[in-house]
Protein backbone atom coordinates (compact mmCIF):
# COMPACT_ATOMS: atom_id res chain seq x y z
CA UNK A 1 0.00 0.00 0.00
CA UNK A 2 1.49 3.44 -0.96
CA UNK A 3 -0.09 6.55 1.14
CA UNK A 4 1.26 10.27 0.31
CA UNK A 5 3.49 12.45 2.09
CA UNK A 6 -0.15 14.54 3.05
CA UNK A 7 -1.38 11.49 5.27
CA UNK A 8 2.10 11.39 7.44
CA UNK A 9 2.48 15.31 7.46
CA UNK A 10 5.86 16.10 9.61
CA UNK A 11 6.58 12.86 10.63
CA UNK A 12 9.62 10.91 9.54
CA UNK A 13 8.96 8.68 6.23
CA UNK A 14 12.12 7.48 4.76
CA UNK A 15 16.04 6.57 4.95
CA UNK A 16 18.30 7.37 2.95
CA UNK A 17 22.13 6.99 2.44
CA UNK A 18 23.82 9.34 0.61
CA UNK A 19 26.98 7.25 -0.61
CA UNK A 20 29.90 7.51 -3.21
CA UNK A 21 29.54 4.07 -4.52
CA UNK A 22 26.47 2.21 -4.38
CA UNK A 23 27.21 -1.36 -4.59
CA UNK A 24 30.52 -1.10 -1.91
CA UNK A 25 27.42 0.41 0.37
CA UNK A 26 25.32 -3.03 -0.53
CA UNK A 27 28.34 -4.76 0.80
CA UNK A 28 28.95 -3.46 3.38
CA UNK A 29 25.55 -3.40 5.11
CA UNK A 30 24.29 -6.95 3.63
CA UNK A 31 27.57 -8.27 5.50
CA UNK A 32 26.37 -6.04 8.54
CA UNK A 33 22.95 -5.82 8.97
CA UNK A 34 22.03 -8.82 6.58
CA UNK A 35 20.21 -6.54 4.43
CA UNK A 36 18.85 -7.60 0.66
CA UNK A 37 19.11 -4.84 -2.13
CA UNK A 38 16.73 -4.29 -5.12
CA UNK A 39 17.01 -1.22 -7.48
CA UNK A 40 14.19 0.83 -7.14
CA UNK A 41 12.10 2.57 -4.31
CA UNK A 42 10.46 5.80 -4.15
CA UNK A 43 13.65 7.95 -5.31
CA UNK A 44 13.63 5.97 -8.42
CA UNK A 45 15.42 3.42 -10.74
CA UNK A 46 19.04 5.77 -9.55
CA UNK A 47 18.67 4.00 -5.99
CA UNK A 48 18.89 0.60 -4.26
CA UNK A 49 16.25 -0.56 -1.88
CA UNK A 50 17.17 -1.67 1.53
CA UNK A 51 14.73 -5.14 3.40
CA UNK A 52 15.01 -6.61 5.80
CA UNK A 53 13.16 -9.92 6.12
CA UNK A 54 11.21 -8.21 3.02
CA UNK A 55 10.49 -5.42 4.77
CA UNK A 56 11.64 -2.11 2.94
CA UNK A 57 14.43 -0.42 5.23
CA UNK A 58 15.97 2.26 3.91
CA UNK A 59 17.40 3.84 0.27
CA UNK A 60 20.94 4.06 -0.94
CA UNK A 61 22.03 6.56 -3.57
CA UNK A 62 25.67 7.34 -5.34
CA UNK A 63 24.43 10.77 -5.57
CA UNK A 64 27.27 11.95 -3.28
CA UNK A 65 29.31 12.86 -5.88
CA UNK A 66 27.10 14.03 -8.24
CA UNK A 67 25.13 16.88 -5.77
CA UNK A 68 28.52 17.72 -3.97
CA UNK A 69 27.35 16.62 -0.81
CA UNK A 70 28.88 14.73 2.35
CA UNK A 71 28.68 10.74 2.73
CA UNK A 72 25.48 10.81 5.36
CA UNK A 73 22.44 9.00 6.73
CA UNK A 74 19.49 11.00 6.03
CA UNK A 75 16.05 11.02 7.63
CA UNK A 76 13.31 12.33 5.59
CA UNK A 77 10.35 14.12 6.69
CA UNK A 78 7.02 14.47 4.94
CA UNK A 79 5.75 17.67 3.57
CA UNK A 80 2.60 18.24 1.86
CA UNK A 81 4.28 20.59 -0.71
CA UNK A 82 8.25 20.65 -1.15
CA UNK A 83 9.04 24.34 -2.23
CA UNK A 84 6.97 25.71 0.65
CA UNK A 85 8.78 23.79 3.14
CA UNK A 86 12.65 24.68 1.61
CA UNK A 87 11.14 28.32 1.62
CA UNK A 88 10.18 27.55 5.34
CA UNK A 89 13.78 26.27 5.77
CA UNK A 90 15.59 29.20 4.70
CA UNK A 91 13.27 31.85 6.68
CA UNK A 92 13.91 29.81 9.69
CA UNK A 93 17.55 30.23 9.05
CA UNK A 94 18.58 26.53 8.04
CA UNK A 95 20.24 26.10 4.53
CA UNK A 96 18.75 24.58 1.40
CA UNK A 97 21.88 21.77 -0.44
CA UNK A 98 20.17 20.20 -2.65
CA UNK A 99 16.66 20.79 -4.55
CA UNK A 100 13.69 20.35 -4.53
CA UNK A 101 14.74 17.79 -7.30
CA UNK A 102 11.94 15.82 -9.15
CA UNK A 103 12.22 11.94 -8.88
CA UNK A 104 10.42 9.51 -11.79
CA UNK A 105 8.91 8.27 -8.94
CA UNK A 106 7.23 11.13 -9.00
CA UNK A 107 7.52 13.01 -5.93
CA UNK A 108 9.84 15.64 -4.68
CA UNK A 109 12.92 15.74 -2.52
CA UNK A 110 15.67 18.25 -0.98
CA UNK A 111 18.35 18.18 1.02
CA UNK A 112 18.43 20.70 3.84
CA UNK A 113 20.29 21.22 7.32
CA UNK A 114 18.92 23.13 9.97
CA UNK A 115 20.16 26.29 11.92
CA UNK A 116 22.72 24.09 13.86
CA UNK A 117 23.88 22.18 10.83
CA UNK A 118 22.18 18.37 10.86
CA UNK A 119 21.24 17.32 7.39
CA UNK A 120 17.89 16.47 6.79
CA UNK A 121 15.68 15.24 4.11
CA UNK A 122 12.19 16.90 2.94
CA UNK A 123 10.18 14.38 0.73
CA UNK A 124 6.69 15.14 -1.29
CA UNK A 125 5.03 12.15 -3.03
CA UNK A 126 4.14 8.61 -2.39
CA UNK A 127 5.49 7.34 0.75
CA UNK A 128 5.74 3.41 1.77
CA UNK A 129 2.78 2.38 4.41
CA UNK A 130 4.58 -0.55 5.14
CA UNK A 131 7.83 1.40 6.29
CA UNK A 132 7.40 1.96 9.99
CA UNK A 133 10.54 3.73 12.79
CA UNK A 134 10.63 4.24 16.19
CA UNK A 135 8.72 1.25 18.42
CA UNK A 136 7.60 -2.11 18.26
CA UNK A 137 9.65 -4.38 16.27
CA UNK A 138 11.11 -1.34 14.05
CA UNK A 139 14.49 -2.04 12.97
CA UNK A 140 15.52 1.33 12.94
CA UNK A 141 14.85 4.70 14.87
CA UNK A 142 16.52 8.33 14.80
CA UNK A 143 17.61 10.74 17.25
CA UNK A 144 18.62 14.67 16.95
CA UNK A 145 21.72 15.66 18.45
CA UNK A 146 21.40 19.18 19.02
CA UNK A 147 23.32 22.17 21.19
CA UNK A 148 19.71 23.00 22.26
CA UNK A 149 16.86 20.30 21.77
CA UNK A 150 13.84 22.74 22.70
CA UNK A 151 14.98 25.35 20.13
CA UNK A 152 15.60 22.40 17.37
CA UNK A 153 12.28 21.19 18.06
CA UNK A 154 10.70 24.78 17.41
CA UNK A 155 12.82 24.87 13.88
CA UNK A 156 11.10 21.42 13.07
CA UNK A 157 7.92 22.25 14.69
CA UNK A 158 7.11 25.43 12.14
CA UNK A 159 9.09 23.89 8.77
CA UNK A 160 7.72 20.50 9.05
CA UNK A 161 4.37 21.32 10.61
CA UNK A 162 3.91 19.69 13.84
CA UNK A 163 0.78 20.23 15.80
CA UNK A 164 -0.92 20.86 12.65
CA UNK A 165 -3.52 18.36 11.43
CA UNK A 166 -5.32 16.05 12.99
CA UNK A 167 -5.93 12.48 13.87
CA UNK A 168 -3.56 9.73 12.18
CA UNK A 169 -2.19 12.41 10.07
CA UNK A 170 -0.66 14.89 13.03
CA UNK A 171 2.37 14.62 14.91
CA UNK A 172 3.08 16.29 17.94
CA UNK A 173 6.03 16.93 20.52
CA UNK A 174 6.35 16.03 24.25
CA UNK A 175 9.02 17.12 26.65
CA UNK A 176 9.96 13.82 28.54
CA UNK A 177 13.43 13.57 30.57
CA UNK A 178 15.00 16.36 29.22
CA UNK A 179 14.19 14.96 25.80
CA UNK A 180 12.25 16.50 23.08
CA UNK A 181 9.78 13.24 21.91
CA UNK A 182 8.06 13.32 18.57
CA UNK A 183 5.12 11.23 18.36
CA UNK A 184 2.89 9.76 15.67
CA UNK A 185 -0.49 8.00 16.71
CA UNK A 186 1.12 8.26 20.29
CA UNK A 187 4.07 5.99 19.12
CA UNK A 188 7.29 7.82 18.98
CA UNK A 189 9.09 8.25 15.62
CA UNK A 190 12.02 10.77 16.65
CA UNK A 191 14.25 12.12 19.33
CA UNK A 192 15.83 15.47 20.30
CA UNK A 193 18.46 15.80 22.76
CA UNK A 194 20.78 18.45 24.07
CA UNK A 195 24.49 18.65 24.46
CA UNK A 196 28.00 19.59 23.57
CA UNK A 197 28.21 19.68 19.89
CA UNK A 198 29.66 22.65 17.70
CA UNK A 199 28.89 23.18 13.94
CA UNK A 200 32.89 23.22 13.47
CA UNK A 201 33.99 20.69 15.50
CA UNK A 202 36.54 18.61 13.69
CA UNK A 203 35.03 14.61 14.36
CA UNK A 204 32.16 14.54 12.70
CA UNK A 205 30.14 12.89 16.00
CA UNK A 206 30.75 15.51 17.82
CA UNK A 207 28.71 18.03 15.53
CA UNK A 208 24.92 18.11 15.61
CA UNK A 209 23.46 15.73 13.30
CA UNK A 210 20.29 13.24 12.96
CA UNK A 211 21.95 10.27 14.13
CA UNK A 212 20.70 6.74 12.59
CA UNK A 213 19.79 3.75 15.05
CA UNK A 214 19.67 0.27 13.76
CA UNK A 215 18.97 -2.45 16.26
CA UNK A 216 20.29 -5.91 15.26
CA UNK A 217 20.00 -9.20 17.48
CA UNK A 218 23.68 -9.59 18.27
CA UNK A 219 25.65 -6.41 18.78
CA UNK A 220 29.25 -7.62 19.15
CA UNK A 221 28.57 -10.15 16.32
CA UNK A 222 27.63 -6.83 14.28
CA UNK A 223 30.32 -4.65 15.22
CA UNK A 224 32.91 -7.70 14.35
CA UNK A 225 31.21 -7.56 10.68
CA UNK A 226 31.84 -4.01 10.52
CA UNK A 227 35.12 -4.14 11.37
CA UNK A 228 36.28 -6.87 9.19
CA UNK A 229 34.33 -5.09 6.21
CA UNK A 230 35.81 -1.79 6.61
CA UNK A 231 33.90 -0.36 9.72
CA UNK A 232 35.53 1.83 12.88
CA UNK A 233 33.65 2.46 15.66
CA UNK A 234 33.79 5.59 17.28
CA UNK A 235 33.69 5.45 21.29
CA UNK A 236 32.94 8.79 21.98
CA UNK A 237 29.79 9.77 19.56
CA UNK A 238 26.98 8.45 22.46
CA UNK A 239 26.19 11.74 25.19
CA UNK A 240 24.26 9.47 27.27
CA UNK A 241 24.34 6.02 28.94
CA UNK A 242 21.49 4.05 28.76
CA UNK A 243 19.68 0.51 29.09
CA UNK A 244 20.10 -0.09 25.82
CA UNK A 245 23.69 -1.18 24.57
CA UNK A 246 24.63 1.06 21.58
CA UNK A 247 27.56 1.74 19.22
CA UNK A 248 28.90 4.16 16.97
CA UNK A 249 30.00 3.04 13.53
CA UNK A 250 31.63 4.51 10.63
CA UNK A 251 31.21 2.86 7.24
CA UNK A 252 34.09 2.30 5.04
CA UNK A 253 32.59 5.43 2.84
CA UNK A 254 32.63 7.93 6.13
CA UNK A 255 28.70 7.76 6.84
CA UNK A 256 27.89 7.13 10.45
CA UNK A 257 25.19 5.38 12.03
CA UNK A 258 24.58 3.57 15.60
CA UNK A 259 24.08 -0.29 16.02
CA UNK A 260 21.87 -1.20 19.12
CA UNK A 261 21.28 -4.42 20.41
CA UNK A 262 17.49 -5.20 20.09
CA UNK A 263 15.97 -6.12 23.57
CA UNK A 264 12.64 -8.74 24.78
CA UNK A 265 10.66 -5.51 24.13
CA UNK A 266 11.42 -4.57 20.74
Amino acid sequence: MVLVAADVIGAPCWLSLVARDREAAERFYGAVLGWTFRQGGMFGRAFSLAEDEGVPVAGIGAVAGEFAVPVVWTPYFAVDEADAAVARVRERGGTVGVGPVTYPAGGRAALVTDREGAVFGIWDGDVLSEWTIGAERSPAWIELHARNAFDSAIFYGEVLGWGEGDGDSSCATSYEEDQVVLRRQGRPVARMNSGPVEQAAPKPQLRPRWLVHFRVEDLDEAVSRALEHGGSTLPDADWVDGPTRQVTVRDPDGALFTLDQATDAD
